[in-house]
């Protein structure tokens, strides 16, 4: 019995360490295995972080690029709002001279329908005559009148600069003219046709300065206004304005003068 277990005790060992190999292999191919999915493993995981990283950038790429068109879209509505503020002050502007071209054209009509009904008969008389001009009565010369109403129809042409020399020379002739103020103020508006500003005010004041309480004294100090306007002295239209509605607050130029003043404050 004995010697039959013998014999076969080493093939049993033999066995055996065959199969310890063998669970050796398989160890090392499971722990091969596992060792190629943690590879994998972080190679997906770097891949995700480069990933949402590049997002990231992307992200703040695209904020700052919101941020720059914000900035751009408010300096452009600054920019239009400018310009709207601009283009209103020159409506405003232009408003104003409407208002008084307007008021000139009225003036020229009706100066125009007298000298139809009278102007011409007196003017044919030789000896001096009584006339009435702006609601102011004087003796006035058949010439003097005459060189007047030629001035006068010449500022109605639309002929300024023709117009301011024929005023100037009229009151150069005439210095002691019952129309001086009225040729005064014609001659300062046929100045501000011309963009002549400052010799325009000159004139206004020298209106002003003979006659203060004459019926285009009003009109005369919102012309200066205007003149002022037109050179940018605001502060100085401003104070013309003021005395206008104080001197003359029943006027229609005291009138114009308070929707001015609303403007340029």
């Amino acid at each position: 019995m004995s010697s039959l277990i013998r014999p076969r005790f080493p093939a049993f060992r033999a066995a055996l360490a065959t199969m310890l190999a063998a669970l050796c292999l398989m160890g090392s191919g499971a722990a091969s295995a596992a060792l190629f999915e943690d590879d994998e493993a972080r190679r997906a995981i770097l891949e995700l972080r480069q990933r949402v990283e590049a997002q990231r950038l992307a992200g703040e790429r695209d904020a700052e690029a919101q941020r720059q068109e914000t900035s751009q879209m408010r300096r452009s509505l600054l920019e239009l709002q400018t310009q709207i503020e601009t283009l209103r002050g020159e409506i405003a502007r232009l408003h104003g001279q409407n208002e008084q071209l307007l008021r000139e054209l009225a003036e020229v009509q009706r100066r125009q329908k007298d000298i139809a009904t009278g102007v011409d008969e007196r003017l044919r008389k030789v000896e001096p005559s009584r006339v009435s001009v702006d609601g102011k009565e004087f003796i006035a010369d058949p010439n003097e009148a005459r060189d007047f109403e030629a001035a006068l129809a010449i500022f109605r042409k639309g002929e300024f600069p023709q117009a301011q020399a024929a005023f100037a020379d009229f009151l150069k002739r005439y210095p002691q003219s019952g129309f001086r103020p009225t040729a005064l103020f014609w001659l300062g508006n046929a100045q501000y046709a011309n963009r002549d500003y400052r010799g325009a005010i000159a004139n206004f004041r020298a209106l002003l300065a003979q006659a203060p309480d004459h019926p285009r004294a009003p009109e005369a100090v919102l012309s200066i206004a205007n003149c002022q306007i037109e050179l940018k002295d605001a502060p100085g239209a401003r104070r013309t304005l003021d005395e206008l509605v104080k001197a003359y607050p029943q006027s229609e130029a005291a009138v114009a003068a308070r929707e001015r003043l609303s403007k340029i404050r």
